[in-house]
């Protein structure tokens, strides 16, 4: 990778670990469910002016908005709303090694000893993680788990999709789960609209950085490097943005550094970047 390859990609990865202190300071001020649904609505507002898809192509979208809108960033709203910035953004790792047992599942990708000791090591780091006395609440760490859960389902169902841009599944993702999503918070969220209301400009802010700068900016960004790099020069990046994330947490926003973040945090990034760096070597063979 040339210097400026090099740069964009550090820029995404700090995106989106320094997104996780956002979010955690929004989610104080507007309920999460209620936050997904706006962050929804901006980012279709934005993009699906740009973007438009066959009845067939919409109809392929529909499981994504459920699993990967609804799934994914509904869950990781909640869990956001009773657990740390950095306990989120290591658990959100285990969206790897789900990734890798699906894989193995529908499509009868070989595990062989090194991914599933990365596995293993992954799940136990997770299991630190989650012993963590004040790490978060036992909803908020399950939301997490369950979250990264989805994301990975999520990327199997974007496989089978031909013909989509990436940011046009985002758009339309986006309208598709919005009334899910408003159901969901019409009967578990409450005073909605007076939080929304009251919300802070600092909220709307860190709101706009979210939407802006982490879905679409470094979304798109992250997408031209892997349509113009090989996927095994950009992919280790990612094993960044959960230590910024962590770092952010704690500079930012306070958190205490402990020895189950350490531990845990530790583990779960080794048995990823294990994973990620045999399966590189394997579609690289």
């Amino acid at each position: 990778m040339n210097l400026r390859d090099t740069l964009q990609a550090l820029c995404v990865v700090i995106i989106w670990g320094v997104n996780f202190a956002a979010i955690k300071v929004t989610v104080g001020e507007i309920p999460p469910l209620t936050l997904t649904i706006i962050r929804f609505g901006i980012t279709a507002i934005l993009l699906l002016p740009f973007f438009r898809l066959s009845f067939v192509q919409l109809k392929q979208v529909v499981p994504v908005a459920l699993v990967l809108g609804v799934g994914h960033f509904g869950l990781f709203f909640v869990g956001f709303r009773g657990a740390d910035a950095a306990t989120v953004a290591l658990l959100l790792q285990l969206g790897v090694p789900f990734s890798c047992i699906l894989a193995a599942i529908f499509f009868k990708d070989t595990l062989g000893p090194k991914r599933i000791a990365g596995l293993a090591m992954a799940f136990v780091g997770a299991a630190f993680l989650a012993g963590e006395p004040q790490g978060g609440t036992i909803i908020s760490i399950v939301s997490v788990v369950a979250c990264a859960f989805c994301w990975a389902w999520a990327n199997i169902l974007i496989k089978k999709l031909k013909g989509i841009p990436p940011l046009a599944i985002m758009g339309w993702m986006s309208l598709f789960a919005m009334p899910v999503l408003g159901i969901m918070s019409w009967f578990w969220e409450e005073n909605q609209i007076q939080a929304v209301q009251e919300a802070s400009i600092v909220a709307w802010m860190l709101l706009s950085y979210t939407v802006i700068g982490s879905s679409i900016f470094a979304y798109h960004l992250w997408y031209r490097l892997i349509d113009r790099l090989d996927v095994n020069q950009v992919v280790p990046f990612t094993l960044i943005a959960p230590v910024i994330g962590v770092g952010a947490g704690v500079v930012l926003l306070g958190e205490s550094f402990t020895i189950y973040k350490l531990l845990g945090g530790l583990m779960t990034i080794t048995g990823v970047a294990i994973i990620q760096f045999r399966q590189m070597r394997r579609h690289k063979a």
